[in-house]
């Protein structure tokens, strides 16, 4: 299939710029039929026995800024990946002036330059004078997405209320509208929840470069199924409720740990699963999810869920008046079998 086929005209003016209080009043689009709901009426769209699956992944403060030496000029690094304690991989700016062995000082740590900038992404080692992530945490700053232009009063409004493993570069949006009063309501239904992890990575936005998406080289990710949430899906299984993924990192991670019979097995470690059209879910029934950018990924795995039911969406959501990406409105969908 071509990427072509998942592009779509976003106005500037569609993408959210502001963060709505409380997070549960944004709109929420139930694909069948195309009504148009509130986030807080999740509870009557989902029963009792049914599990919400969300990724507890926490936004790390990975935008540092240093000066650059030899040089001193000021330079901007982007963790977007952890290869393991000390090496990352990153985004940084200005790109042409980063060498090998260039060093970074940013304070409390240093970032040494590994390779060559490729499209800006090097590999970084990070030097703390004691633990790396404390150190990380004490001189970065949350990256927010570099389409909103708006401000945040409080940086935790780009944590989820899951938010508890810190790992990602970016939030996973669609876990963004719960509250702890929505959460109360949907447990007295008989609703219940259960926990993943997938670090989030810079890529998982980026537009596909290629024409085809066969040929799009798909970004790996950590991910983290523990027993807990084994647990969960095969009591939900056995009731005959329904496995609702909050998100296309959750969708991700639960199909990548399927097993043919529809269960999962824990698991931690890398990702490659590119979900693209023809491909069936084995666990995840049903689906809550942003809107997404055009020529991405997210796209690319929405048409798998759901066909091209996801133009009708889109068009009724831009005419509709919803809002996109990251601090945008929600959809809520049945996933075609």
């Amino acid at each position: 299939m071509r990427v072509s086929e998942f592009d779509y005209d976003l106005p500037a003016e569609a993408i959210a710029q502001e963060a709505i209080e409380p997070r549960d009043t944004s709109r929420l689009l139930l694909l069948d039929g195309l009504e148009d709901l509130l986030f807080s009426d999740l509870p009557q769209i989902l029963s009792a026995g049914d599990v919400l699956v969300v990724n507890r992944t926490r936004v790390r403060a990975a935008r540092l800024v240093g000066a650059r030496r030899p040089g001193g000029g000021k330079t901007e690094v982007l963790l977007t990946q952890r290869g393991d304690l000390e090496r990352w991989r990153a985004l940084v700016r200005p790109a042409n002036k980063v060498h090998v062995g260039t060093v970074i000082d940013c304070g409390e740590l240093e970032v040494s330059v590994l390779s060559e900038p490729a499209a800006g992404v090097v590999t970084v080692q990070i030097h703390a004078r004691g633990d790396v992530e404390e150190a990380i945490a004490a001189v970065g700053t949350v990256p927010l997405p570099p389409y909103f232009h708006g401000d945040l009063e409080d940086p935790e409004r780009y944590q989820t209320m899951f938010a508890d493993t810190i790992g990602s570069s970016a939030a996973p949006t669609a876990a963004l509208h719960f509250t702890p009063r929505l959460v109360a309501e949907l447990t007295e239904l008989g609703v219940t929840f259960a926990e993943v992890d997938l670090e989030v990575g810079i890529d998982t936005f980026r537009p596909m470069s290629s024409d085809d998406i066969e040929d799009h080289d798909i970004h790996s990710e950590r991910i983290e199924v523990g027993e807990q949430a084994v647990e969960a899906l095969a009591r939900t299984r056995a009731d005959g409720g329904r496995v609702v993924g909050v998100g296309t990192t959750v969708v991700r991670t639960l199909e990548s740990v399927a097993n043919d019979d529809g269960t999962i097995s824990a698991y931690r470690g890398p990702t490659d699963l590119f979900i693209t059209p023809g491909y069936r879910t084995r666990v995840v029934d049903a689906m809550i999810t942003n809107f997404h950018a055009p020529r991405t990924t997210l796209l690319v795995m929405l048409s798998a869920l759901v066909g091209d039911r996801w133009k009708d969406a889109y068009t009724h959501a831009l005419e509709s008046g919803y809002r996109f990406l990251s601090f945008g409105d929600a959809m809520y969908l049945e996933i075609d079998r």
